[in-house]
C-alpha cells in the first residue's frame, strides 16, 4: 500500500497481548511499523501510558480493539490519547473498529446516552477524529435479515437476492427493559375501600415471530451489526428452519459472542456465523467450529492511509476490494 507522505504514527493502546493481532495487520500493510510505547497497570490497578518516540507536529492514529475488560480497554484509549496530546501531536485520530457502548447509543427512560459520553471523553482528551467500523444503527422491529431492514435490502439489492422479513420479537428484547411487561403489580387496592381489589395487569405476551417470504430450500443469510447474546439468533434459525430454508447463515461486523454464545450456537439450526476480526474472539472459535472470520485489516488501514493523505473516504466505500 503506498503511503505518500511518511510524518504520521500509528500506536495500539492495548496492554492485552491478546489483541495487538489486528493493530499488527493493519502496520503491514501500511509498511509502518508499531510506534514504540508501554500500556500496562500499576499495582493499584490505574493505567499508566509511556510514549517511547517523539510524535511532535504528526499525525497519530491510535488503534484500539476491545477486550472483555471494555473499561480497562477505554481507559488506556484515553490516556494514551491524552499522553500523545500532551507530547505535542499535530493530529490524534483513534482507530475504534467496535465503538464500546454503542448499545447504550439512546435515551431509556431515566438512563444516560453512555456511547455520546464517551465520545466527549475522546475528544476531550485530544481525539479530534474517530475510525469506526460499521457503526452501530439497530432498528429493534426485528426486521429481517435480521434486526436492521434497511441494511438487509442494501445487502438484498448488491446481491441481486430476495428479502424476507420477520415480524415478531426473540425471548430477551431490548424492549423487556423498557416497558416493564414482566413486572405488573401483585394487587391493587383502591383507596378509601379496604378490601376492593382491581384485577390483575398481566403482562403482554410477545407476539410469535412470523416469517413474510418464501425460504424453502434456499440459504437464508441473517445479517447484523452485533452479535453478542445469541437467544434471538437461534430462534429466528429455528422457525426459518420450520419454513423449509436449506442453510442458515449469520453475518454481523462485529462478533462479541459473550457467555454461552459458543455453545448456543453450536447446538443450534445456525450452519455457520461470519463476523470481522474487529473484536478478538479466537476461544469462542475454539469452543465453535462454526465460527468464521473475515479480516478488516485491508480496509482499515486504507481509511488510515486516506484520512492522513486528505484523499476522499467515499471512494473507499465504493470501490475498495476485499482479496482475502
Amino acid at each position: 500500500m503506498n503511503v505518500s507522505r511518511s510524518n504520521y504514527r500509528v500506536f495500539s493502546a492495548n496492554s492485552s497481548s491478546g489483541c495487538t493481532e489486528l493493530p499488527t495487520k493493519i502496520t503491514e500493510r501500511l509498511g509502518v511499523e508499531l510506534g514504540r510505547s508501554v500500556v500496562y497497570q500499576e499495582s493499584n490497578s490505574e493505567t499508566k501510558v509511556e510514549v517511547k518516540e517523539s510524535v511532535r507536529g504528526q499525525d497519530v492514529f491510535i488503534i484500539q480493539t476491545i477486550p472483555r475488560d471494555v473499561n480497562t480497554a477505554v481507559m488506556e484509549l484515553l490516556v494514551m490519547a491524552y499522553a500523545l496530546k500532551s507530547s505535542c501531536a499535530k493530529n490524534i485520530i483513534g482507530v475504534i473498529p467496535y465503538f464500546p457502548y454503542s448499545k447504550q447509543c439512546k435515551m431509556r427512560k431515566r438512563g444516560s446516552i453512555v456511547c455520546k459520553l464517551l465520545a466527549s471523553m475522546l475528544a476531550k482528551a485530544g481525539e479530534a477524529e474517530i475510525i469506526k467500523f460499521d457503526i452501530f444503527c439497530r432498528l429493534r422491529l426485528f426486521s429481517f435479515c435480521l434486526f436492521s431492514c434497511f441494511r438487509a435490502q442494501s445487502y438484498a439489492e448488491r446481491l441481486r437476492l430476495g428479502l424476507v422479513v420477520m415480524h415478531g420479537e426473540g425471548q430477551h428484547s431490548e424492549s423487556d427493559m423498557a416497558d416493564g411487561r414482566h413486572s405488573p403489580p401483585l394487587s391493587r387496592t383502591t383507596a378509601g375501600h379496604t378490601g376492593l381489589e382491581l384485577p390483575l395487569m398481566m403482562p403482554k405476551e410477545k407476539p410469535p415471530i412470523t416469517v413474510v417470504g418464501d425460504v424453502g430450500g434456499r440459504i437464508a443469510i441473517i445479517v447484523d451489526d452485533i452479535i453478542d447474546d445469541v437467544e434471538d439468533f437461534v430462534a429466528a434459525a429455528e422457525r426459518l428452519k420450520e419454513r423449509g430454508a436449506y442453510k442458515i447463515y449469520i453475518m454481523a461486523t462485529h462478533g462479541l459472542l459473550s457467555a454461552e454464545a459458543p455453545r448456543l450456537i453450536e447446538e443450534s439450526a445456525i450452519d455457520e456465523v461470519v463476523v470481522t476480526n474487529t473484536v478478538p474472539h479466537e476461544v469462542q472459535k475454539l469452543q465453535c467450529p462454526k465460527i468464521k472470520t473475515v479480516d478488516v485489516s485491508l480496509i482499515l488501514a486504507e481509511a488510515i492511509r486516506r484520512i492522513h493523505n486528505g484523499e476522499s473516504m467515499s471512494y473507499l466505500f465504493r470501490n475498495i476490494a476485499v482479496d482475502d
